[in-house]
């Protein structure tokens, strides 16, 4: 797929031949590259509706989205630092969380660059729905103060719940997706600066991921993922 991961579509069994219809039976696993076991999942068996109205009929199970997941989760593909320079739409600095909370502008007087991490803390959780898929995602952001000498200083650490949808469509004989956030939910893990409420951040945290995370994240699933 590329240099996170791997997908395997052997046969699982000979082709099932009818009168009407030619049944294959594909493995489905996304591996991160070059490892092929210890995956944390059970393959459940399933099948299609029986319809007429095409040549061609694809299904997905469940299971083939959950071992995509835990490909790029083992992989590190959910971890993101936005920094300053890499920020497309406004700087982000000590001197913008300082305007928002107090403790911060007592804590850094000097304003200084400020470097985000992101990283998911849990494998994401895949449910698949009709003609597309909800993603739940726990993780954590890390705040850091990008000091003179280039050393960084960790400001606080957030919680993070994200409720997202991708919508799925098939171009070229790839699969893509289109991913959409639904819901956001914040809470204070731990503070150098002191306690401060969360919900003061809530609207800068929230356009971040919307004008940085969420279109990075688009721009892959529209490279698309390979169909047997």
């Amino acid at each position: 797929i590329d240099d996170l991961a791997e997908v395997d579509y052997t046969l699982n069994s000979l082709p099932a031949v009818f009168q009407p219809f030619i049944d294959l039976d594909l493995k489905g696993i996304v591996y991160p590259a070059g490892k092929y076991t210890g995956l944390p999942y059970v393959a459940a068996p399933f099948t299609i509706p029986n319809q007429s109205n095409s040549m061609l009929y694809l299904a997905f199970s469940e299971y083939f989205f959950q071992t995509f997941s835990f490909a790029y989760y083992t992989a590190g593909a959910f971890n993101i630092t936005i920094a300053e320079e890499t920020c497309s739409y406004f700087n982000i600095s000590t001197e913008i969380f300082g305007s928002i909370i107090p403790e911060v502008a007592k804590y850094s007087v000097t304003p200084y660059p400020v470097v985000l991490k992101l990283m998911a803390t849990e494998i994401p959780i895949i449910s698949l729905e009709q003609d597309s898929f909800t993603v739940e995602i726990q993780g954590s952001m890390e705040v850091f103060a990008v000091l003179p000498d280039s050393t960084t200083q960790l400001l606080f650490t957030i919680n993070t719940a994200a409720n997202t949808s991708i919508a799925l469509n098939i171009f070229d004989q790839k699969l893509m997706g289109s991913l959409c956030l639904n819901r956001l939910q914040f809470s204070l893990a731990h503070s150098n600066v002191g306690f401060f409420e969360i919900s003061l951040l809530e609207n800068v945290l929230s356009y971040i991921l919307q004008t940085e995370v969420i279109p990075s994240a688009n721009a892959k699933l529209s490279k698309g993922f390979p169909l047997p």
